[in-house]
């Protein structure tokens, strides 16, 4: 499962002028751990997931990947079937998990990145 988010030219402009990339670094490893920590509550069996039979295999699934020398982090699932659950199929209501995982954190790290000199 995929979700690419873009941000506008203005915040690309301030990311590309970054002088202080520890701070940058610190920065998306933080909010990357708390999507990832987020994820994993909102994908426990019963809170989300309240249709169906669920084992929590969801849940373990997740994973934090760290590249770009630190400066980004991809936030995943590991299961075949999390697009299902989150977009939901013809049959099956979308339970989603990801994308309101994204919406609790990203102010947060937004007014992070604002201190970034």
């Amino acid at each position: 499962m995929r979700i690419d988010l873009k941000g506008d030219d203005e915040l690309i402009r301030k990311l590309s002028g970054i002088k202080n990339l520890d701070f940058a670094r610190k920065t998306v490893r933080k909010h990357g751990g708390n999507l990832q920590r987020t994820m994993k509550k909102n994908a426990t069996p019963g809170l989300i997931f309240t249709k169906g039979y669920s084992r929590g295999e969801t849940k373990r699934s997740i994973s934090l990947e760290v590249f770009d020398s630190g400066l980004s982090v991809r936030v995943f699932p590991n299961t075949n079937y999390a697009p299902y659950l989150e977009y939901g199929t013809r049959k099956m209501e979308a339970e989603p998990f990801v994308k309101p995982s994204l919406d609790a954190i990203k102010d947060d790290f937004i007014k992070d990145l604002e201190k970034i000199d």
